[in-house]
């Protein structure tokens, strides 16, 4: 005999019991149909804010359990008007403290007479140590549909555990103010690069800027696919991130234009992508923006290196084994730029009316130029490459990167957002990583003008010019450093027309997606990925 459920005007009672209330058909619904849309389109990890959501289903749930201490932890399948559909984890617990998680509650619920609310579980410190806790006793080869992983590192009683603080994609728990545990909120059918990338490089390779890893949790789901809903690593205390550190250390270079009287034109210039030691780099320009910058630049050069040198030499697990160039790829790489491209040109086209001055310019220059741009994205002849594939970061920027006593530390493994979770394992030139380093280094330029051009006395143009300037300097002894220590370490990049072939080719790349996002969020800074693809269009 069905049990009896039956809605007040607040809210629902149940009759179940806790442990059995996701079998209640009844309380699904309301919870789907009811609630549930209302509270994730407002959460910060929610990514389909730029659809129309449809409906939600319950696509799997599981017991996150200890001493007869229950959650669940449930799989919501998102689908959207527009015909696609994502998956997001959210667990949940049931409180009955009327004063507790008041901004977090999703629905308010009586359980065999008792008045509460479901809530998002991560908000409860008895689910975080829960959650600590079967970690830290996780059993080798975990073979139930639950598992929990350990790393021989960690080793540690609960004392505390706190939100790390505003976050987009994931929620990140502090432990102990020593380890992170990330829950991934946008999950997929398959092993999170984030955790495999930081597994191997932390346990398999001893690479040690990067914070150690420390642990999981996955689920099994019902098509025995593995899903990585979190992972826990160390903390690395630090003094913020490469991108914040740059963006002050460039502001200090730009006011130095006045206070040292620099005349940028007269500067001496640089070739793109010459490789440049300490020792080439001009006394007027180690005069206007320090030796210490370039040594910072040298440093970050090494860790990137040793990061794909990491990531390059190994020959067993076959996830990770470097691998050449082939057609596959080929047709992989342009199928996917050639659409990328054109959806890029159909955003130009439709936001001329925003842009005005250099960017309108640059616009229109881009647009004359399409034809010569999807040449040369289709001018990829893989039988020319010599160099080898390998995993790559993937989304490596300034922000990815944290700064600790003169040193960086590299982290957030997960891939490009928008793409799939099978691309963004796909092995790729390490070069890519490179030019989407660069292309941060250009960002940060271009933001420090747009930041403070009311403190800066030059004209915006000429201040554009020296960051074009200073831009080729960061690049040229960022690369000296860069590929003699990989050379010295026999990873295979390619010959030198080759490297350079490569990262004119991941930067325009990479400058034709920045485009989009620019016109679509802030046309201003839409001049930004056009400089960058003008200075690929246009050097020889």
């Amino acid at each position: 005999m069905a049990k009896k459920t039956t809605k007040t005007n607040t809210h629902y009672n149940f009759n179940d019991a806790w442990e059995e209330l996701l079998e209640n058909q009844d309380f699904v619904n309301a919870f789907l149909s009811e609630v549930l849309e209302d509270y994730i389109i407002k959460q910060r990890w929610y990514g389909g804010k730029a659809s129309k959501l449809k409906y939600i289903e319950l696509s799997e749930y599981f017991r996150i359990q200890q001493h007869g201490e229950v959650y669940y932890g449930l799989i919501l399948e998102v689908n959207f008007v527009e015909a696609f559909y994502q998956h997001y984890f959210l667990p949940i617990a049931f409180v009955s403290d009327e004063s507790f998680a008041k901004e977090e509650r999703i629905l308010p619920i009586s359980i065999k007479n008792q008045e509460g609310f479901i809530i998002d579980a991560i908000n409860l410190e008895a689910f975080r140590k829960l959650v600590f806790e079967r970690i830290l006793t996780a059993v080798p080869n975990d073979q139930t549909r639950v598992q929990y992983h350990k790393s021989l590192l960690f080793n540690d009683a609960y004392k505390s555990s706190r939100f790390m603080g505003l976050e987009q994609s994931n929620t990140s728990i502090v432990y102990n103010e020593s380890y992170v545990l990330k829950f991934f909120r946008r999950i997929y059918a398959n092993k999170n690069p984030d955790y495999e990338m930081s597994r191997f490089l932390s346990e398999k390779k001893q690479y040690k800027n990067t914070p150690a890893y420390l642990g999981s949790l996955s689920i099994v789901d019902s098509d025995k696919e593995n899903i990585t809903i979190g992972l826990m690593q160390e903390m690395v205390p630090n003094e913020g991130d490469a991108w914040d550190y740059m963006l002050k250390e460039l502001h200090k270079v730009f006011l130095n234009i006045e206070t040292k009287n620099i005349n940028i034109k007269g500067l001496p210039e640089t070739e793109l992508f010459d490789r440049l030691s300490i020792n080439d780099v001009p006394p007027q320009i180690i005069d206007w923006v320090g030796l210490n910058l370039f040594l910072k630049i040298q440093k970050l050069a090494e860790r990137t290196a040793g990061m794909h040198i990491a990531l390059g030499s190994e020959f067993e697990e076959t996830a990770f084994t470097p691998t050449h160039f082939n057609g596959d790829y080929t047709v992989w790489l342009k199928n996917r730029l050639l659409y990328q491209f054109q959806n890029r040109l159909n955003t130009v086209e439709n936001n001329l009316h925003k842009l005005e001055g250099l960017s309108l310019t640059l616009a229109q220059e881009f647009l004359d130029n399409k034809n010569d741009i999807r040449k040369r994205l289709v001018n990829f002849d893989w039988t020319k490459l010599k160099g080898e594939r390998i995993r790559v970061h993937g989304d490596y920027h300034l922000g990815q990167i944290l700064v600790k006593d003169d040193d960086f530390y590299i982290l957030d493994f997960e891939g490009e957002p928008e793409s799939t979770i099978r691309d963004r394992k796909v092995k790729q030139p390490p070069l890519k990583d490179v030019a989407g380093l660069f292309r941060s280094f250009h960002y940060a330029i271009y933001a420090t003008i747009f930041n403070h051009k009311d403190k800066y006395k030059g004209a915006q143009e000429d201040l554009f010019d020296a960051g074009e300037l200073l831009y080729t300097y960061f690049i040229g002894v960022f690369l000296k450093t860069y590929i003699s220590t990989i050379q010295d370490a026999n990873l295979n990049i390619g010959y030198s027309q080759e490297r350079i072939f490569l990262l004119k080719y991941s930067l325009l790349e990479k400058a034709i997606y920045e485009l989009g996002y620019e016109l679509n969020s802030r046309p201003l800074w839409a001049v930004i990925p056009l400089k960058g693809i003008t200075n690929i269009i246009n050097h020889n």
